[in-house]
């Protein structure tokens, strides 16, 4: 017996170093910037200029156009959407694997907010009537905060993430019409808003994003390199500014097209 005991370690030991090799690459804390989640974050900063530049020469009488009922718009308005609030998930799961502090967490939260603040008093100022109560910054800020615990439990995410959204195309309550409860959505119609991105179904999506950057993370990103090769670099560039790029791209159009009229 004495004989066999060598022969038993000798066949577990690789089972056991492939058990741990597998188990280290699980855990290996993830890179907090991927050249292809800032492209694709970029790609859609632009459709977003897009969108906002049609729209705002429908503002001023250079195109006909109708954001609220077409299905086009409102079809490429949700496209936007969804791609922003998915790659929100899919960072905020970089972000825990990578480590991050929560004082840097709560910082950036901070920043979210405050140009959210100064989006609505801007849209005030411009909109008084359909000024912007809960945009997509107001959504991503608190989206954050409530779906960051889950970064720890990508499979609830996954779940939880499902359910948000068909409770949020589904469920539609006159108590969520009240101006106070709008932000969490399940309405029974669109407030008079310039941008609305409710909480629900939009969690839903930062949700799936988390899901999706831990399955990613699992494959160690290798479904992005190609596209992180190909990625053009302003392309990354803008999806690295995505905050600043937000905030001042609406007063550059606005001041060009006055300049035009």
């Amino acid at each position: 017996m004495s004989r066999r005991r060598p022969q038993r370690a000798t066949h577990a030991a690789p089972r056991s170093t492939a058990k741990r090799a597998e188990q280290a690459r699980a855990g290996a804390p993830a890179p907090l910037r991927i050249a292809a989640i800032d492209g694709l974050r970029g790609a859609a900063l632009c459709l977003m200029i897009v969108y906002h530049f049609s729209f705002d020469l429908n503002w001023f009488a250079f195109i006909r156009a109708d954001f609220d009922h077409d299905p086009f718009w409102l079809g490429f308005r949700g496209l936007i959407v969804s791609a922003f609030m998915l790659l929100v998930g899919l960072s905020l799961l970089l972000a825990h694997r990578a480590g991050i502090t929560r004082r840097h967490f709560w910082r950036r939260i901070a920043l979210i907010a405050f140009c959210a603040i100064v989006v609505s008093v801007a849209s005030y100022l411009t909109f008084p009537q359909t000024f912007i109560t809960f945009g997509i910054l107001h959504c991503i800020a608190v989206a954050s905060v409530l779906a960051w615990p889950l970064t720890r439990f990508p499979r609830a995410a996954l779940v939880a993430g499902a359910a948000i959204i068909v409770i949020g195309n589904v469920v539609a309550l006159p108590l969520f019409d009240t101006p106070w409860l709008q932000w969490v959505g399940m309405m029974t119609h669109k407030p008079a808003t310039e941008d609305y991105v409710p909480l629900l179904p939009w969690l839903g999506v930062v949700m799936l994003g988390i899901a999706l950057g831990h399955w990613l993370s699992l494959q160690q990103f290798r479904p992005l390199r190609p596209l992180s090769r190909i990625t053009p670099h302003w392309l990354i560039w803008m999806g690295r500014h995505s905050l600043l790029i937000y905030i001042v791209h609406q007063p550059v159009l606005i001041g060009l097209l006055r300049v035009l009229r």
